[in-house]
């Protein structure tokens, strides 16, 4: 048998140049050109299509935190938080004075600053019914029957002179308005005087403007 002699690295460079190839041999693939043109998507997108790897640690970035926006710093929490406190003051100074800005909605008008003048222009019996209340939770945790026996006797007769008062409450606040303010409406103005009756005095809000025994 004749053996075939082996090619030199030059003949095996000219066969794979051409292309030549063992009918049973492995199929290789022409490797890129240098030179050659890109992919029409990649030319609109002006950039290389990114590699999933890379594609998918952006998105985790963009979920974790937004670049470029910037925190705030300490020194402008503090300026904030001081010049709330400066407004909160200057508001609540405002609210006792009775100025309107200030007032809650519920509170603003004319009619409801005159309501609240006559309430506390002078001390009522209905100012003491939350005193009393007070003390008739204490009294419900006493088990002394003589103690339980007279306390809900109090407690109702003090509810009938809540309700007696209001009644008059209700009467003289709408002449005093009609005689002060004509023309405006008194819708609401009773159960409003009447609620801020019955709270105690140092906790009214807007607090008292005046002291009981002056006349409005």
């Amino acid at each position: 048998m004749f053996r075939r002699g082996t090619a030199g690295p030059h003949g095996n460079t000219a066969q794979d140049d051409k292309g030549a190839q063992s009918p049973g041999g492995p199929q290789t693939t022409k490797t890129a050109e240098p030179g050659r043109a890109r992919p029409a998507a990649e030319t609109a997108k002006g950039r290389p299509t990114p590699r999933r790897s890379e594609a998918e640690k952006g998105r985790r970035q963009g979920i974790t935190g937004t670049p470029g926006r910037s925190q705030p710093s300490r020194g402008g929490s503090a300026r904030g938080g001081a010049t709330s406190k400066e407004d909160r003051l200057r508001r609540n100074e405002a609210m006792r004075r009775g100025e309107e800005w200030a007032l809650p909605a519920r509170d603003r008008g004319p009619v409801k600053a005159l309501a609240r003048d006559y309430v506390d222009s002078r001390r009522r019996l209905s100012e003491f019914y939350m005193y009393v209340m007070v003390a008739m939770i204490v009294v419900l945790f006493i088990k002394v029957g003589s103690v339980q026996r007279y306390a809900e006797p109090i407690a109702l007769l003090l509810l009938v002179f809540v309700v007696v008062d209001a009644f008059f409450l209700r009467n003289s606040l709408k002449r005093l308005i009609a005689q002060r303010l004509p023309g405006q409406s008194a819708r609401g103005v009773t159960l409003y005087a009447v609620f801020r009756a019955l709270q105690i005095r140092r906790f009214r809000v807007p607090p008292p403007r005046i002291v009981p025994g002056t006349k409005v």
